[in-house]
């Protein structure tokens, strides 16, 4: 078809302009900063999508979908929701919309929609895509090399995706779980959500909550009925990251669903089946903690009938120009800066660079250079500090993960004059998980 033109309505200034600066070079793009504005555009022109923000003051989301439907050639609408608000995103999508995709919006994520949302124009809206065969994964990660780890991953990844047994991925932080995840459902044929919960960033009753749901009245502040992330992933698939952390009260309920597959809200007495395919993901070795009696046996059997461990970065070398390529497009196009490449020299330095932090501290790096780059190309002066005067050691085959793990913890908190909350953001973890590890290594 012709170049999409796609209509972004969003009262939020950056967000709007951000993603329309990303989906400029791909699209013909316009804007609209409310409800209003936008159902005016879409009386007097012709869109091939529009992608809307639900909470809106004046006319929401929901006005602008009902007008994409009212018209003689339905248009996809995609929703962008925060997370509290997926239950009306679900809504809609039962009403007519084609996805959803939650805040803060991730654009590579946003482009597979929208492109997904523009390739079913000509098809049956209905029609569930084909799993993907293992060889068809190549293009999950950049110029994968011949004895690249993760190729047998993707291989394994495109074998058991069709299937609904539960998958455990393990692995160091910032190894890609979650992208892995995505990329499982996206290959599942599924036709439900792919719900995420991060589950060191939730206490045990709010874990609880946001997991099963609860009824109206149940606890203080509960004052309408919620349907919990299990109910929202029927049909779909949900993924529980860091996993090892959940208290053993929660782990002895959530063995009951994957047993029976069956629950009830907080403070309800109906029972409620669900259809949803289990990812599990931890950074943490889960048969240790099973012998320290910190995580139950039956439990960890239930989650890891397919296990898949992702290799870290530093096993995966081969992937850091690609990745590198990928996320200079992603932050010059979000901070409007005209970057197209990066320096041999500069390169040569990530490359020898052990990333403790692994893709995630990669990402925080290169969106670093190109905000402080003042050319097209990104240079060793570009590369921070924590990067550069911490170069590899010289028989790193005898370095120790945990010594890795304590020194980047240690830089952290120096960068961020000791404030925890800020060092967990930097880090890419939760504040919980940072002051066990504080605790751990003897930090205070």
């Amino acid at each position: 078809m012709a170049t999409a033109r796609i209509l972004i309505v969003d009262d939020e200034f950056n967000t709007r302009e951000a993603m329309a600066r990303y989906l400029k070079t791909k699209y013909l793009v316009s804007t609209a900063g409310d409800g209003a504005q936008a159902i005016e555009l879409l009386q007097n022109s012709d869109f091939d999508l529009v992608l809307t923000d639900l909470k809106m003051p004046n006319m929401d989301g929901f006005s602008v979908l009902d007008a994409t439907m009212s018209k003689a050639r339905k248009i996809p609408c995609i929703l962008l929701t925060a997370y509290g608000s997926i239950a009306d995103a679900v809504n809609a999508v039962k009403k007519g919309a084609f996805d959803f995709v939650p805040k803060p919006v991730k654009l590579e994520k946003l482009e597979e929609v929208i492109e997904a949302a523009l390739q079913s124009l000509p098809q049956a809206p209905d029609a569930p895509p084909a799993p993907a065969a293992a060889a068809d994964l190549a293009g999950a990660l950049p110029e994968l090399a011949a004895d690249d780890p993760m190729r047998e991953v993707l291989k394994l990844v495109g074998t058991v995706a069709p299937g609904r047994a539960n998958i455990l991925l393990a692995g160091e932080s910032g190894t890609g779980k979650e992208v892995i995840a995505r990329k499982i459902h996206d290959l599942s044929g599924r036709k439900g959500f792919f719900i995420p919960v991060h589950c060191a960033a939730l206490s045990a009753n709010l874990l609880e909550s946001e997991l099963f749901g609860h009824e109206k009245g149940a606890f203080t502040g509960a004052v309408d009925q919620r349907k919990g992330r299990f109910e929202l992933s029927d049909g779909g698939t949900l993924f529980l990251d860091e996993i090892g952390e959940i208290d053993p009260l929660t782990q002895v309920k959530l063995l009951r669903v994957l047993e029976t597959r069956s629950f009830e809200r907080v403070g309800g007495v109906q029972s409620i089946r669900v259809d949803a395919r289990l990812i599990a993901a931890t950074n943490r070795d889960l048969k240790q903690m099973v012998q320290e009696g910190k995580f139950r046996e039956d439990l960890y059997y239930r989650l890891s009938v397919i296990n898949i461990n992702l290799p870290p970065l530093r096993d995966r070398k081969g992937e850091i120009p690609g990745l590198v390529d990928i996320f200079i497009q992603e932050f010059a196009a979000e901070n409007n800066r005209i970057v197209k490449s990066i320096a041999p020299d500069a390169l040569k330095i990530l490359l020898d660079y052990r990333w403790p932090g692994n893709i995630r501290e990669l990402r925080n790096t290169i969106e670093y250079m190109v905000v402080v780059s003042q050319g097209e190309t990104l240079t060793a002066a570009n590369i921070p500090a924590a990067v550069t005067k911490n170069p590899p050691p010289e028989h790193p085959d005898t370095v120790n993960i945990e010594d890795n793990e304590r020194n980047l913890i240690i830089r952290a908190l120096d960068e961020c004059g000791q404030n925890r909350t800020l060092a967990a953001q930097k880090l890419g973890i939760s504040r919980r998980t940072l002051q066990r590890k504080i605790h751990e290594f003897h930090l205070n």
